[in-house]
């Protein structure tokens, strides 16, 4: 039991890799506090994790909103009595397509999810670290956010802002014994952004096109993401600060 009674909260945990994440924790003994805005999904992910004798509950948060971040941090403090490890997880995509064409609508919601969470998560959940002594970070990136590619500018932009901003905090809140990491996932053909990041259905020819810029030959999956994520939230990663894990195949060499 690698994470054996953490407190863990896991952002966008409804589906995807976040939920895969979510699964993998809580069976190695993490108390995971599972958010998403869909209610439906989350309570689904928290009842297989019971089901496998996992321990789970759910907390509906919007992370673009400093309310409902606050309230989440709260959550998991008052059911676990502490809270060691803040995965954000939950992100957004615009549709694959020129720069020049994604609307402000879409240029906003983007850095919202994946940009303002982290600010969020940080201003809410860095005032329990430093009371208990520590705490942990582990913010899901993407290796668009260190090799982009075109047609996703404004998504490759933000999760670079996302890198960039881990790094700084590992080191300014490193003094409080905090700890701040990314993980870079590579394209993953079964999360629900998949569609629009490649810009269109995900058919052969679109996964052939992805696959061959992957040394390893094959996509990320949920799993690979959350055994990062494992080792980071991890005593054994206690030394671990201002890293960026690519889970990639070697895409990013």
């Amino acid at each position: 039991m690698r994470v054996k009674d953490k407190s863990i909260i896991v952002t966008g945990a409804g589906s995807g890799i976040g939920e895969g994440i979510a699964r993998r924790l809580a069976a190695q003994g993490a108390q995971v506090l599972v958010n998403d805005i869909q209610t439906q999904s989350g309570e689904k992910v928290v009842a297989a994790i019971v089901k496998a004798g996992g321990r789970a509950s759910f907390f509906a948060a919007d992370v673009t909103k400093s309310d409902d971040v606050r309230a989440l941090v709260n959550a998991a403090v008052q059911r676990h009595g502490r809270l060691d490890v803040m995965v954000n997880n939950a992100g957004w995509t615009h549709r694959n397509q020129p720069a020049l064409d994604v609307s402000e609508d879409d240029f906003d919601k983007c850095y919202a999810i994946n940009v303002k969470s982290i600010y969020l998560a940080t201003i809410h959940a860095t005032p329990v670290f430093r009371a208990q002594g520590g705490g942990s970070f582990i913010n899901i990136a993407s290796t668009a956010g260190v090799r982009p590619r075109p047609g996703q500018t404004r998504y490759n932009g933000s999760k670079g802002a996302v890198i960039t901003t881990s790094k700084s905090l590992a080191a300014e809140l490193g003094p409080d014994n905090i700890r701040v990491n990314c993980v870079n996932p590579v394209f993953n053909p079964d999360t629900g952004l998949s569609a629009d990041f490649a810009g269109g259905p995900i058919d052969e020819a679109r996964k052939a096109v992805f696959r061959a810029s992957i040394p390893l030959g094959r996509f990320s999956t949920a799993l690979d993401v959350a055994n990062a994520v494992l080792y980071l939230a991890s005593d054994e990663a206690d030394f671990i600060s201002g890293v960026c894990i690519e889970v990639d195949g070697a895409r990013c060499v």
